[in-house]
């Protein structure tokens, strides 16, 4: 390989766990050089025809390679081929995707022994830092134990994988409402009002509120004001006045708000031109109750939609207990007994809550199924609810999203500080990913629910656990 001839010029080695979190990860370097050490493509290999969902990682990882390098001869894939150009690159210049054979180097060189994958791959970057020392040579895994042994063998430079991290801090995830200190109407200049039918509107300057997005909602400290951002351009900001008494007021399947956060859930819930809706928050704070009545309450009472399709992912948090019998409907019971448990709460007042559960989920038509057969669906006037969606990732809420059709209304609840999967964190979640994706679509509106009001226990134990 052509020595780098800068210091400017990067190299980055690519762990197999980056391939297989996002396939065509090698095209977030266009302008730098990409090494995939043959350990990698071994690796590759070995997984694609295993029975799990990161097998096609590695199939559509192994396809995009073989793309690039389809017609290079050997010499040029050691030398580097020429990255294709990516439309979501900021600059011109284009790197080279290299494949090295890192069996060739010594085990000495990293001091690690070369029985195990990770030390051949790390092997590879250091004798990669020895080999261009006037580059600097970058080793990119996903795998925190393998950082470490990497710069312990003495890589100097390691990092994770954060092009898909739209934020770096989860402190920093929209919550979906923005509380202005002390009274609003004494911070508003110019105002223009206008009436359409019962909804009145407000016109105010962008000055006024600081990075507002659509759907976003307003209070202040005076706990009367409340409004909902409609739209917005760079003059000016329209508001929808709702007032937290309204917001207070608003009632579904019997359900009401117990606090202004689970107001602001329920306008969003009950608005038919809301088509996604996300909510946020820790352990009881209501958001599956919250979901399922609205539903309910669109479904039987005011007949917009037509049925419920609850799902979600299905990650064990201890030992598997075995196979399950039945449908797919009764295999996925025990997943979602959080909804069973819900309608039971709902009817609890009734003469028979079991028999009352039982009439409702006929009536509403109340669907249980897996993620894994969501695939190909296109799902039309249903009020679709994604339970602890903090479990999936970017591409299978995408996968889910792209299946809701016309006059369908889809719902993510999740607590990013209950993530089961081993590979996922709160801030690589799918559902942070849709947070910030979703948040200026004027169809989509995110409430984090702040106060957990399931009891006082359970409100102790998130707060000191």
């Amino acid at each position: 390989m052509e020595k780098a001839s800068n210091l400017d010029s990067k190299m980055y080695v690519l762990d197999t766990n980056v391939l297989l979190h996002e396939p065509l990860a090698y095209l977030s370097f266009q302008e730098h050089d990409v090494v995939i050490p043959m350990t990698v493509l071994e690796e590759l290999d070995h997984i694609k025809d295993r029975k799990h969902d990161v097998s096609r990682d590695a199939r559509v990882a192994i396809r995009g390679l073989d793309e690039v390098l389809k017609d290079a001869s050997p010499e040029q894939m050691l030398q580097g081929v020429a990255l294709p150009s990516n439309k979501k690159a900021k600059t011109g210049s284009r790197g080279r995707l290299i494949i090295v054979n890192d069996h060739l180097f010594a085990d000495s060189i990293s001091g690690l022994p070369g029985n195990e994958n990770d030390h051949r791959i790390i092997n590879c970057a250091v004798h990669l830092q020895k080999q261009h020392s006037d580059s600097k040579v970058v080793l990119v895994t996903k795998d925190i134990n393998m950082r470490l042994k990497a710069k312990g063998a003495g890589l100097k430079f390691v990092e994770d994988y954060r092009t898909d991290q739209l934020i770096d801090d989860i402190a920093l995830l929209t919550s979906g409402y923005k509380k202005i200190e002390g009274d609003f109407w004494q911070q508003v200049g110019e105002c223009e009002t206008e009436q359409q039918g019962r909804d009145t509107y407000h016109h105010v300057a962008k000055s006024t509120i600081s990075d507002v997005f659509c759907n976003e909602y307003i209070l202040d400290e005076s706990d009367h004001f409340a409004a909902r951002v409609t739209s917005y351009d760079d003059k000016h900001i329209t508001l929808k006045d709702i007032s937290v008494e309204r917001l207070m007021s608003h009632t579904a399947w019997g359900v009401k708000p117990k606090n202004v956060y689970q107001g602001m859930a329920l306008d969003a819930l009950l608005d038919p031109s809301i088509e996604l809706v996300i909510l946020t928050g820790p352990a009881g704070c209501g958001k599956t109750l919250l979901a399922l009545a609205s539903a309910l309450e669109m479904i039987i009472e005011k007949g917009i939609y037509d049925k419920v399709i609850v799902t979600r992912n299905t990650p064990e948090i201890a030992e598997s207990i075995g196979f399950l019998p039945g449908t797919e409907e009764e295999k996925m019971a025990p997943w979602l007994a959080a909804i069973t448990d819900t309608l039971e709460v709902l009817h609890k007042g009734d003469e028979n809550p079991i028999s009352s559960r039982n009439y409702i989920m006929e009536k509403a038509n109340v669907q249980f199924k897996s993620v894994n057969f969501m695939r190909g669906r296109s799902i039309q006037n249903a009020v679709v609810i994604l339970d602890e969606s903090q479990n999936l990732t970017a591409s299978q809420l995408k996968t889910i999203i792209t299946r809701c059709g016309e006059g369908t209304k889809l719902i993510c609840s999740g607590n990013l500080a209950q993530i089961d999967s081993n590979y996922l964190t709160p801030v690589t979640s799918g559902l942070t990913y849709i947070v910030e994706r979703f948040k200026d679509f004027q169809g989509s509106a995110t409430v984090n629910l702040n106060g957990v009001v399931r009891s006082r226990l359970a409100s102790f134990a998130e707060e000191n656990l």
